[in-house]
């Protein structure tokens, strides 16, 4: 997948020495989700330039939508809500419809991914994914659009992330969501995220541990195939040849466009080893994580230093890899790590959601 920002690429020249053992054969994936990912690999080829701007347009093309549903879809409904119309800050909420009134429900607030730069809740996988987790789990899920890089750079992504878990700790706030359900129970708040998403939730959990909530308390992070990165390159960034999804340009290219100008990937939100790095041992309340991992993805050792840092730092984590995935999998639900993954995560919230 070349992206005009690769000529740029300060590659360490000793990556011929290590094997190339991770080359992807995308297999597994249907039919739809190769023509899918290879479209969308098309467009934003085009749409990302070299200077960190991107052609919005473009980028909107090669975003498939879903709509909302009020009718039950799998089990689930879902609604759109906008939280702050100056900023066209909204979520999509959803909902078991089958869910007991008096079963209390526990609130997963999910962040996409797409570096910064692309998708939103109404991303049709994303619609997907979060669907299947609020039917599995009989949670209500919060998909959150936040602003997007590089029209909106660094911290804008956090500020509005974090403004959310304000919003759910605001009781006349919660009840002007008029299809938020009364037994959804926030003192239950579990933050998920993927890829950029992952990223933002380290980063708005650090914040919530500082801050006094009323009603509020985040029980556990969902950290899938966590966005991070460095000048250094890893040896997964350089081993991992033609990844189904995301490419180290492409990453590139997200940090460019995010982060503040002038800044390389050094900057403390991107590197969470660096000497820059926010120190989380000493945050008490910092809560457990589940990580994901996949062997095909060119951030998997990434996500592996984040969970180092997490347990260095006295932090509760599990991490879970699956090797025969790349990035992005959990958009394929025709692959078996799909809803082994989704079984996890239903552990996970009702191991720690009481």
């Amino acid at each position: 997948m070349f992206h005009p920002y690769a000529t740029q690429l300060n590659i360490n020249m000793n990556a011929d020495k290590l094997q190339d053992d991770n080359t992807s054969t995308c297999e597994g994936l249907s039919f739809m989700t190769k023509l899918q990912y290879a479209a969308h690999s098309f467009i934003t080829k085009l749409a990302y330039h070299s200077d960190g701007t991107v052609n919005r347009f473009l980028v909107n093309l090669a975003d498939i939508r879903s709509p909302p549903s009020s009718t039950p879809v799998n089990g689930v409904t879902s609604y759109d809500h906008t939280f702050d119309s100056s900023r066209n800050l909204w979520f999509r909420i959803f909902i078991p419809a089958n869910a007991p009134s008096t079963l209390s429900l526990p609130v997963i607030v999910y962040f996409h991914g797409g570096g910064f730069v692309s998708f939103s809740p109404a991303t049709m996988p994303y619609n997907t994914f979060c669907r299947k987790i609020s039917g599995d789990v009989s949670a209500v899920v919060i998909s959150v659009g936040y602003r997007l890089a590089p029209e909106h750079r660094w911290p804008a992504q956090y500020e509005d992330s974090f403004n959310v878990l304000k919003l759910l700790d605001d009781k006349e706030m919660r009840e002007k969501i008029r299809v938020f359900p009364a037994n959804a129970d926030v003192s239950r708040c579990f933050l998920a995220g993927d890829s950029a998403g992952g990223n933002i939730i380290h980063h708005v959990a650090i914040r919530a541990c500082g801050t006094h909530f009323q009603s509020v308390r985040v029980r556990g992070l969902i950290s899938i195939q966590p966005f991070f990165g460095g000048e250094k390159r890893t040896r997964s960034e350089l081993r991992v040849k033609n990844p189904p999804a995301l490419t180290l340009a492409q990453t590139d290219f997200f940090w460019k466009a995010f982060l503040p100008t002038g800044s390389d990937r050094d900057h403390p939100a991107a590197n969470i080893i660096g000497l820059r790095s926010e120190d989380i041992s000493g945050l008490e309340s910092f809560p457990p994580t589940l990580a994901v991992v996949g062997g095909l993805d060119i951030l998997q050792d990434w996500g592996r230093k984040y969970c180092d840092v997490l347990r260095k730092s006295g932090k509760e984590v599990e991490l879970i890899e699956y090797p025969k995935v790349g990035h992005f999998f959990y958009s394929a639900p025709e692959l078996p790590e799909y809803e082994m993954f989704v079984a996890k995560i239903v552990e996970f919230v009702q191991r720690l959601k009481t």
